[in-house]
């Protein structure tokens, strides 16, 4: 089992915090408090020095006795044994003198012909950081996303925001009764206009964000609170307390078409794979699963395809792989502290690897082949990982509590990650992806341009 609610002793809010309002910090100089240096003795001339300690005063503390030829032939000495430097320290060697392997006229044709990728920077500070007030510190609960048309959810307390990543404006959808609160989790459709909304209460609500009205209520699936969701096209799939899974069509009254039950305890991750053919669940057992829609049933409980037992805590992170269909991270809580990699289709677990902290969120990179995790005690920090040698390329800090929850933009460069220090943080982690170039025109048969011979 893995730590979820905090409650705090003394309740300390400052009451005129705003919801998602920008915070201006001061950043601090990255070379104060340097102040210690070490001369290099291997890279000293302790000739020169001590000429320079010695006879080199000699000429500047007694003007008057050097007649103007003896100081002309005095400048002139110096030149030429290059005794005009004023440094006597030295606290780093020089450079070795590069040695060209080829001629500058080869080495330069090879370069043309092909271009080396240039290192991408990543920066090391969050671009934007935005309020985030009653903030549910849980790690169960899914509170934040980030739909197609570029807008961004997420829950505070009992009310759900919305963030325009294109203007910058912030706008109220809905707030809840409190004896239904708080909101336990929300969820973009893939049109990026419609969100679900999971209570306290075992209740969905879907709202279309455009005519900002409520259009159903989903009741009777759940004997308690929903705090995991997914789409799958039409189908929106809610993950409970009480351990059950259910595939929802909200096009019809009846909306529960199957159940998946394998879970003892709660559900708090759940995602779709991108062919929509396979759902991941990872509960507070523990447990990991894999189910396949070729295998559900509307008459009973659908069988689990896979189950994973790997893992030694909650199981809430889930990312499946961009650019493998079949590949699948998953993250382990405080007990656990494990990045899995797991080939879905045969079930087996590829790689594991210790991170040293609880896992919260996984996200991929669209464009390249690396993975961002983000983590709570001790550093709560986010680490961008090289996939697949697992080789750290950056740990991005700023949060001072566990970060809880990550949301990436439709253009796969921003990430959003919010944590249990009420802050809401976008990070420029991604890069930008490269302009694809236009695919060469296909000769329709070979020899195509070649004439006829008829």
């Amino acid at each position: 089992m893995d730590a979820g609610s905090w409650i705090s002793s003394v309740n300390l809010k400052d009451q005129s915090r705003c919801p998602l309002q920008e915070q201006f910090m001061q950043r601090k100089n990255a070379r104060e408090n340097l102040d210690r240096f070490i001369p290099n003795r291997s890279a000293m001339d302790f000739d020169y020095a001590h000429y320079m300690l010695t006879e080199g005063r000699k000429g500047k503390e007694n003007p008057t006795s050097n007649s103007p030829s003896r100081e002309a032939y005095r400048k002139r000495l110096a030149e030429t044994f290059n005794m005009n430097r004023t440094r006597i320290l030295a606290f780093k060697n020089k450079p070795p003198v590069p040695v060209e392997s080829f001629p500058r006229e080869f080495s330069s044709s090879l370069n043309h012909d092909k271009p080396t990728k240039s290192r991408r920077n990543i920066p090391q500070t969050s671009e934007r950081t935005l309020d985030a007030p009653d903030l549910v510190d849980d790690y169960y609960l899914n509170l934040l996303d980030w739909g197609s048309c570029n807008v961004l959810a997420i829950a505070l307390g009992n009310t759900v925001y919305l963030w325009d990543a294109s203007n910058g404006s912030t706008s109220e959808l809905v707030s809840i009764d409190e004896e239904d609160g708080p909101i336990t989790s929300v969820n973009w459709a893939p049109d990026g206009r419609h969100i679900a909304i999971g209570l306290n209460n075992s209740e969905v609500q879907l709202w279309d964000s455009t005519a900002n009205r409520q259009l159903r209520t989903l009741r009777g699936g759940h004997r308690s609170r929903v705090g995991s969701l997914a789409w799958n096209n039409h189908i929106l799939t809610t993950g409970g307390m009480d351990g059950t899974i259910i595939n929802n069509d909200v096009r019809i009254r009846e909306h529960i078409v199957e159940t998946y039950r394998g879970h003892e305890q709660e559900v708090c991750g759940l995602k779709w794979s991108s062919s929509g053919q396979q759902l991941a669940s990872g509960g507070n057992d523990n447990l990991l699963h894999i189910w396949d829609r070729s295998m559900a049933s509307s008459n009973s409980a659908t069988q689990w395809l896979h189950r994973l037992e790997d893992h030694i805590s909650a199981v809430k992170a889930l990312a499946w792989c961009p650019f493998q269909s079949n590949l699948l991270a998953s993250g382990g809580g405080g007990g656990d502290r494990c990045i899995k990699f797991w080939n879905t289709h045969t079930g087996a677990c590829l790689n594991s690897v210790d991170t040293g902290s609880q896992v919260c969120a996984l996200l991929w990179n669209k464009n390249e082949r690396e993975l961002l995790s983000s983590h709570g005690f001790t550093q709560n920090q986010l680490t961008l990982w090289k996939y697949p040698s697992m080789v750290k390329m950056a740990e991005l800090n700023g949060h001072t509590s566990r970060v809880l929850f990550m949301a990436q933009s439709p253009d796969g460069c921003t990430v959003a990650s919010a944590a249990a220090d009420e802050t809401l943080r976008f990070w420029n982690v991604f890069g930008v992806p490269e302009v694809a170039k236009p695919a060469p025109k296909s000769n329709p048969e070979p020899f195509a341009h070649v004439n006829r011979i008829r």
